[in-house]
């Protein structure tokens, strides 16, 4: 999938003008109250804001040793909501970790207090936030559209009980050289996980999709040690589709995204494509019907 690897910038799609609301700064820390514990994310408007009824809503949940300030500084991903018209949001992990009711919480924070699309709210994350991303496509499928991550795989203990309510849109990115999440399963943490190809698997069985294709892309920068594979299942129920980019030589990395650990801790970040281009370019067309927070 070349265009991924050139992803230009897409148009927002056309709406009718909402009724005039206050618009928030573009960067804004918000709180919510969970089990008497102040949680925190920090939400990012577009930058224009656009002309539309609502916006998209993407949660980026960052990894372990991190915290949405440095998802956002990873990953650039503001600059994508700019030139897209989405609203970006970096939930903050307690004690670096996540839960079902900080999410359904933040949600209703957020639908409250912006102009978001209820049709077009999506989970994406890195390393443990990708892992929770996962988690929510299996537990909280019918809240989001489509959800996507960078450098996790399935927990096998998950994938056990993992049943959406209806077929979701999964993308996949892994570095088969990844020091701390191994690409090929196995032993991790306190339990096993699923290889990346094993992952990508079973959202295609989940899905009902039929046989994938999988191919090499342009090797954009044969200095940076890496090269792309994509393999795609489009054919699935429910309009959804299943994709999985292998960076082989690949670390624990954001491909196109900083270095923001020396390549002896978490390996090689590729040059060959965007992953936040390449992630908005496959989130951005998903919708689903709107459903209760609750």
């Amino acid at each position: 999938m070349a265009l991924a690897c050139t992803a230009a910038v897409l148009s927002p799609t056309t709406a009718q003008p909402a009724a005039a609301i206050s618009t928030p700064p573009p960067d804004t820390r918000i709180s919510v109250t969970v089990d008497g514990r102040v949680r925190t994310a920090r939400v990012h408007v577009p930058v224009p804001t656009p002309d539309l009824a609502k916006m998209p809503l993407v949660l980026a949940f960052h990894g372990r040793l991190g915290d949405g300030n440095d998802q956002e500084k990873i990953t650039h991903f503001n600059s994508v909501a700019d030139a897209n018209g989405f609203l970006a949001v970096y939930p903050d992990g307690y004690q670096r970790s996540w839960t079902d009711a900080f999410v359904r919480a933040l949600l209703k924070r957020l639908v409250t207090s912006y102009s978001v699309d209820r049709r077009q709210v999506f989970a994406i994350g890195m390393s443990n936030g990708g892992f929770f991303a996962q988690r929510l496509g299996c537990v909280m499928a019918g809240q989001f559209a489509a959800i996507a991550t960078v450098a996790s795989v399935m927990p096998r203990a998950l994938a056990r009980s993992c049943r959406p309510a209806d077929p979701l849109p999964v993308l996949m990115v892994m570095g088969t050289d990844d020091p701390l999440v191994p690409y090929s399963g196995g032993d991790f943490g306190a339990g096993k996980v699923l290889s990346a190809r094993a992952t990508a698997k079973l959202w295609r069985s989940l899905a009902n999709c039929h046989r994938p294709t999988n191919r090499m892309l342009r090797d954009r920068d044969p200095r940076d040690g890496t090269t792309v594979s994509l393999l795609t299942a489009n054919r699935c129920a429910g309009d959804a589709s299943v994709k999985l980019y292998t960076v082989h030589g690949g670390g624990h990395t954001w491909p196109g995204g900083r270095q923001y650990l020396p390549r002896a801790a978490i390996g090689r970040t590729s040059r060959d494509f965007d992953a936040s281009k390449a992630i908005w370019l496959f989130l951005h067309d998903k919708r689903r019907e709107a459903r209760p927070t609750a």
